[in-house]
This record gives structure tokens, sequence and C-alpha cells, in this order.
């Protein structure tokens, strides 16, 4: 079979994809300088390098395994799976690892250390992922993963846009309009324009004809343009590894949900019918966050959110590697400092509002209405992350802190931090255990539940929840809390109720019963077998 490299499909996918990644490699790049603080220098020639590199890698790779699969299957329609850095894990290694580092010891080095450290446990994790990972998905409800998914998307994916387009409304408000029209409602421009590009053009326009940028920065970026060349870092990451505990609460379950993560777009994938196998992928996930925080990036890479989409929209086998192309190339070029002066920022993070507008309203789609109040239950703790990250970056902001301001003293003021830190500590894997308790519950499923509180309190006894640092008999009391719910769960199962039925009008539902059912008989098959 003849398979053609590039397609017009390609092109229309490219530029949505390219558009999408370009918009994550400058954010993530005014998030180091602005926000930790790391010198310009460090960020643009050596992380973006680093991240430029592990992008071509990963895409010239998944470019392989779609040619694989299409000359294998005969098809020329297998489109390849979206690959770039992972836009949740962008935000939470910038604001819950490394700002609260540079913040108590104002040294944008060690922070940035940190973050090396916390997404090599990440990738190490990932890569145990393609091991274990069928049978964690196997055990965790869907509504509870999605829940999860759908508070980092409020709290860290879509605030901070928000803020900053609420602050140059006037040109972030027509481009969002373009993003929601043509993403969303599904609006072609006419010729087939590509939607990205023409968010990014009138943003564009508004944002110089309107004065919002200055003619001389375009100068002075361009004046500082200067080849990166990747290169190894491991002294940084070592040095990160030395304080490798307190970064666990938070990169262990990130990293169980990363992984759980890319088997859900695999299987999305498969959907559209391209069968991509699960281990490759995670493998090369896995490998390319290694690799990565060895060279010098803190950002993970990850198989992203959407390949229907780009399937739908053209993409084939190419759209994917040519958008790693381009970001390979920007960045070893030094050519993001120039693009950051040419491109206003309010014309630019519409579209992360909008990336997580589609992540958290997926929750609500893809899982039964029965299990709508699990998936808010799974959210909460991001929040609750977010909002106690919050009152504590304020604090030190201030030239305070909330040990010097006391606990109480905030509670007597309304501002309950001990609770919101507690709740928010290790806040994806706290979201997926009580999502995966909800539905149990809500299902009728009570011995399920009882074993998912008891999974609570073992996680809370050794510190991987609910607690600032991995160490045993971490808050007996909270580990109590669910033990107790636990043994209400066993009382319930002693009245020996039916299962929750599927509702019938409820497509969703009926899927998952059917999902559960055929996982109960290749269960009872396999206890046969034995």
């Amino acid at each position: 079979m003849t398979l053609p490299f590039w397609t017009r499909g390609d092109l229309n996918a490219f530029f949505g994809l390219g558009i999408n990644m370009l918009v994550n490699v400058l954010v993530l790049a005014g998030l180091c300088i602005g926000v930790v603080n790391i010198a310009p220098d460090d960020v643009y020639g050596i992380i973006l390098p680093a991240l430029g590199i592990e992008l071509l890698v990963g895409n010239i790779f998944y470019f392989y395994l779609a040619r694989r699969l299409a000359m294998k299957e005969q098809r020329a329609d297998v489109t390849a799976l979206p690959y770039g850095p992972s836009v949740p894990h962008m935000f939470i290694v910038t604001l819950v690892i490394m700002l609260p580092t540079y913040l108590a010891t104002k040294d944008a080095v060690a922070a940035w250390t940190a973050g090396l450290a916390w997404a090599f446990i990440i990738g190490c994790i990932i890569l145990i992922g393609a091991f274990v990972g069928p049978t964690i998905r196997h055990l965790t409800p869907r509504a509870a993963m999605l829940g999860t998914l759908a508070g980092i998307s409020l709290a860290f994916i879509s605030m901070r846009p928000g803020a900053q387009m609420w602050g140059a409304l006037w040109i972030a408000l027509p481009v969002f309009m373009i993003i929601i029209a043509g993403f969303i409602a599904g609006v072609r421009l006419p010729g087939n324009f590509p939607i990205g590009l023409a968010a990014l053009l009138v943003g564009c326009a508004i944002g110089w004809i309107g004065g919002y940028m200055e003619p001389a920065a375009v100068t002075d970026a361009a004046e500082a343009i200067a080849i990166g060349i990747p290169s190894l870092n491991v002294d940084l990451l070592l040095d990160g590894l030395e304080g490798i505990s307190p970064l666990l609460a938070t990169a262990i379950p990130l990293g169980i949900y990363n992984f759980t993560e890319a088997m859900s777009n695999v299987e999305s994938a498969a959907a559209a019918g391209d069968n991509y196998n699960l281990r490759h992928v995670l493998l090369a996930d896995g490998t390319g966050a290694v690799v990565g925080a060895a060279l010098g990036s803190p950002f993970p890479p990850a198989v992203y959110i959407g390949h229907p989409g780009w399937k739908a929209a053209g993409g084939r086998i190419s759209y994917s590697l040519a958008s790693g192309v381009l970001i390979f190339a920007l960045c070893a070029f030094g050519l993001f400092p120039l693009l950051a002066a040419l491109l206003p920022i309010p014309a630019i993070v519409p579209i992360l509002l909008f990336i997580g507008l589609v992540i958290g309203s997926q929750a609500f789609v893809a899982v039964p209405k029965a299990h709508y109040a699990a998936v808010v239950l799974a959210a909460i703790p991001s929040l609750a992350q977010w909002g106690s990250g919050m009152v504590h970056d304020a604090l030190l902001a201030a030239g305070t802190s909330v040990q010097e301001v006391g606990v109480d003293a905030l509670a007597n003021g309304g501002v309950l931090y001990g609770g919101l830190a507690t709740i928010g500590a290790g806040s994806v894997l706290v979201g997926m255990i009580l999502g995966t308790i909800a539905v149990f519950v809500i299902d009728r499923r009570f011995v399920h539940a009882a074993a998912a509180c008891g999974v609570g309190g073992v996680l809370t006894l050794v510190g991987l929840i609910h607690s600032e640092e991995v160490h045993v008999f971490s808050n007996p009391r909270i580990a109590l809390g669910y033990g107790l719910a636990g043994v209400v769960c066993l009382a319930y199962s002693l009245l020996k109720l039916p299962p929750r039925e599927p509702d019938l009008s409820d497509p969703m539902d009926l899927e998952v019963a059917a999902e559960r059912s055929r996982f109960v008989r290749e269960d009872e098959r396999v206890a046969v077998h034995a």
C-alpha cells in the first residue's frame, strides 16, 4: 500500500495542535520566569531545548507507531496520537512544587531542581504503570478518575488564564468567542481556515492595533535570539532528588493519574478505530519524562486528550510529528522570547481556558448521571489545594507565613486554611479515593466502598494523602475517620441490598453496567480456571 506522508487534513490538524502546543510552551516559559523567577537564560537556553528534544523524539515515535499500524492494517486513515507537554502537570509543577519551594528558599535554582526531581518521579511511576496500570484502571470507577481531572482543570488550568483574560478582556473575549464557536459549536470558517490560527491572528491584531504591545520589546527579543543546544543536567536532577520526600505526596498520585489518563486516551483512540499498544504508549511517556528531567525540563510530556477530534479534522500520521518538529525548532533556535514579544498574552490564554472547559465538562459526558455527585466530590480536593495554596502564597508575598499568623487566627477570620490544606494534600489521590467511595456507595456496592475506605486509611497513615510529607503514622485521626466510614459501609452490606439498577434512559449508565458485567464474568472465568 502506498501511504501518503502528508494530507490536507494533516495541515488542518497541525494548525490546531501546533497552536495548542505553542500556547502551552509560551505559558510554561512565562510561568518559569514570571512565577518562579528562573533566569531567562536558563529557561530559553536549557529548559526549552530539553522540552523540545523530548517532544521531537516522542512525536517521531508516535509517527512510527501510526505508520506501522497503517501498514499492518492496510489503512490510510490511521491518526497518530497527539503528544505534547502535559497541561495539568505544567501548572501543578509550577504552582504546587516550584513556587512554594522558591517562596520558602528565595532560590529559583532550588525550585527548578525540585521540579526536575518531581518530573523524574512522575516518569518512573508511569514506567511502572506500563505493567500495573490495567489493574488499577479495572478497580477505579470512571467518575473518580474524570472527577479528579475536572478538579485539576478548574483549579490549575482554568483559573489563572481566566484571571489573565479579564485583565484585558477587549483582546481575550473576541478570541475566546472564535475558539468556542469553532471547537465547541463546530462552526467552520470560510475555506476551512484553521480555527486556532484565526483566533491567534485576531487577538494579535486587536492587541497591536489597540496599543497593548510594545514594539521596543520585539527589538530587544530579536537581539536576544540564541541557539539552545540540549545538554545533560543530571547534577541539577540529583540536587533535587536529595529532598525527594515532600514531593512524593504529589508526584505519586499524579504519576498514577498520568498513566491511567494515558490508558483512557488509548481506549478513546481505539473507539475511533486506531488500536495502539498501551504498553508502548506508557513506556514512551515515562521515558520522555525521565529523559526530559535529566536534560533539565521539569515538564513531563503526555499523550493528549482529543485523538478522535484530530481524526475528525482530517489528521493522519504526520500532523503531530509536524507539531513536534515546529516546537523543537522554535526551542532550539531560541525564538520563544521573540514570540512572547509578538503575541499578546490575552490572545493566547483563551485556548487554555477552553482546554480547562473541555476537560471539566468531559467528566459529566462520560459518566452515568447517577455518578455526578461522585464527580463533584472527586473535584473538591484539587479546589481545596488551590485555595490553600492561594492563602499560603499570599501570606508569603505579604512578608509573613501561615506559621506566623497561626491556623487558629486564620480560622477566626473565616479562612479555614487548616481544613483546606489537609484535604488538598495529595489532592489527586484523595479525589480518586473519595470519588471511588462515592461511586460504590451510590451503586450499593458497600463491601467495595469499605475496601476503598480502607485504602484511604492506609494511604493516610503513610502520608501519601492528607499530609505534607510521606512518613509512617501520619494523621491517625483522619485514618480513623476512613476506618469508621468503612465500618459504616460494612454495616450497610449486612442489609443485603441489591445493587443499583442501571437507568435505562442513560446510555452511559448502560455502558458502565455492561462493562462491569464483563469484568465480573472475566473474574469468574479466571477463578474457575485457577
